[in-house]
């Protein structure tokens, strides 16, 4: 009862452009929607993090992965089918918005969302995302019912601890976001940061970390 109330929640903040703190199966994670290039520039600002930097991201399924990247290596495939831990995998060739025209003259004018593509703020220069589907009934079932990937980085200021708990996180990220889940599903993480896979469409494979 509580999960689904809190999915309700969470849903509701989401689709309205919103932050949420909340329990992934690895760390507490600050989260958006990751079609939505105004919201993830929120995410940067509470982290205090450039923008030039990519995001991880969470899928339901690797069918919402294949929506969002051009063309999924067949290993990429294979690692998912037989991982049994949180695992994020790097994708070449993300289906990613419009970046807008900056200059120091020009305040910068964010695209609006599309959800057919990710917010450009989420992609690396070299157009790779980072994407993970969740070990976790809490995340897998928001995820899903998004319909869209979701924004995960670790709930702290950029270069402080990774808070492993609720109780860890400080309280100017908790005070920035629109909506705390509640700390109790925290139950179903692991307080330990993913691995990290780097595949390529030519079978390459690079352990970013372990």
């Amino acid at each position: 009862m509580i999960m689904n109330e809190e999915i309700q929640k969470a849903l509701e903040v989401l689709r309205n452009g919103g932050i949420i703190l909340y329990p992934t199966d690895t760390v507490w994670g600050i989260g958006c929607d990751a079609t939505d290039p105004e919201a993830v520039a929120k995410v940067y600002a509470i982290k205090n993090r450039e923008d030039s930097k990519s995001l991880v991201l969470l899928a339901s399924d690797m069918d919402m992965i294949c929506r969002y990247v051009r063309e999924v290596p067949e290993m990429a495939v294979q690692l998912v089918e037989v991982n049994d831990k949180p695992m994020t995998i790097i994708y070449p060739g993300a289906v990613a918005g419009p970046s807008p025209v900056t200059s120091s003259a020009v305040e910068r004018s964010l695209p609006k969302a599309d959800r057919r593509c990710l917010a450009f703020n989420t992609v690396a220069e070299d157009g790779t995302v980072g994407i993970r589907i969740p070990m976790m009934d809490f995340c897998q079932q928001l995820v899903a019912k998004l319909g869209r990937p979701l924004v995960s980085t670790s709930a702290n200021i950029s270069g402080e601890p990774t808070p492993k708990k609720f109780a860890e996180i400080s309280d100017p990220i908790k005070s920035a976001v629109d909506h705390i889940v509640e700390p109790s599903l925290e139950k179903g993480s692991t307080g330990h940061s993913s691995s990290i896979i780097k595949v390529g469409l030519d079978y390459s494979i690079e352990i970013i970390r372990k």
